[in-house]
């Protein structure tokens, strides 16, 4: 097989600023159901027949899911990233250039119930999904072709959520991410310099000021960033400095599953309805090194910013010049410890 950007994923790179993107041509023949987020999920089905991720239900592709009852997991049908995919590269002057970027993506789905989302999800569901999570990433990381493992969610169909069944996905790919590039770069630097890892003494600072803390618990916190763009943007910690989710322990995947159900809830209870979000976990590269550098940690990203309306997206200057935003942290922070840990639709009923 030839390389053939017009068909095959590569990475393009921009010569003003030395970014790669990824490019993924063939990703326009996926399926996608519409605007799902007319229909408020409590009045969705718990088993939806038209739906490609419901238990037993036939996939675009031709595939049947089993009848699952708990977490399933597949090769996408819609593959952005191919491991087929062939070498191939194409430089002119170091201006056009180009090179294939293979990789595996996967679908994970978080429950059987169609009309589910993960806060409304118990504990120990919430649980598997971390465990697939972590089994996921050992295996694909385990692969030489594999140097990154990308574990992330979309939520709603303003982030580009092409179904609303609970799911995520799994993006593994040969070459680093240009987000996981960056947070290497200053990770590394600043582990050299202090023999000590970013975030925990990031995280330290942030314990003894209070204000940007969300909700913790013995093994992770969940704050607002100083530095944050998005309205109620937040950022998950490992309290203990681990460079990947599969070094966590038994006790840690219990606590990861429990923040991610509180943090998740307190996102719904917001405006009292599905809060879209675009979440993603970020940790060590699967290339073979160590990185002791690396710090486990979630990043969530949802757009919305005064009410179910009012939407935050990166326009005019933030998307030419400099993100901006115009809530502070501390007061985002705030909002959302503020809010009850029983979810909106549980305190109706």
């Amino acid at each position: 097989m030839v390389f053939d950007p017009n068909e095959h994923s590569h990475t393009r790179y921009n010569a003003l600023t030395g970014d790669w993107v990824l490019v993924s041509p063939h990703r326009s023949k996926r399926p996608w159901q519409g605007k799902i987020e007319d229909v408020a999920p409590a009045n969705r089905p718990a088993y939806d027949p038209t739906c490609y991720l419901c238990p037993g239900n036939a996939r675009v592709g031709g595939e049947q899911n089993p009848d699952y009852n708990s977490t399933f997991v597949f090769t996408n049908d819609f593959s952005a990233l191919q491991a087929s995919t062939p070498e191939g590269e194409t430089n002119e002057a170091d201006l056009i250039r180009s090179r294939s970027e293979s990789g595996i993506c996967r679908v994970i789905c978080f429950s059987p119930f169609h009309d589910l989302t993960l806060p409304e999800m118990d504990l120990a569901a919430i649980r598997k999904v971390v465990d697939l999570w972590v089994d996921e990433f050992t295996q694909l990381g385990e692969r030489p072709d594999i140097s990154y493992v990308q574990i992330f969610e979309n939520r709603g169909e303003m982030m580009g959520s092409s179904n609303p069944h609970p799911h995520g996905q799994i993006w593994a790919q040969r070459s680093l991410p240009l987000e996981i590039v960056k947070e290497s770069g200053r990770q590394e630097a600043y582990f050299a310099g202090h023999k000590r890892s970013l975030l925990a003494d990031y995280l330290k600072l942030e314990l003894v000021h209070g204000t940007r803390i969300v909700l913790e618990n013995e093994h992770f916190v969940a704050l607002v960033p100083y530095w944050a763009v998005w309205p109620f943007e937040t950022m998950i910690v490992s309290r203990r400095h681990v460079q990947r989710i599969s070094g966590l322990s038994s006790a840690e995947k219990d606590a990861f599953a429990d923040v991610l159900r509180r943090l998740t809830i307190r996102y719904d209870n917001l405006f009292n309805i599905s809060f879209p979000y675009s979440a993603g976990i970020h940790q060590a590269p699967t290339d073979g090194e160590e990185h002791p550098e690396w710090h486990l940690h979630m990043h969530f990203y949802p757009p919305l910013l005064r009410s179910a309306t009012i939407r935050k997206f990166m326009v005019g200057y933030e998307l030419l010049g400099n993100p901006q935003r115009d809530i502070t942290p501390e007061w985002a922070a705030e909002r959302l410890r503020s809010l009850p840990e029983v979810h909106y639709k549980a305190a109706q009923r």
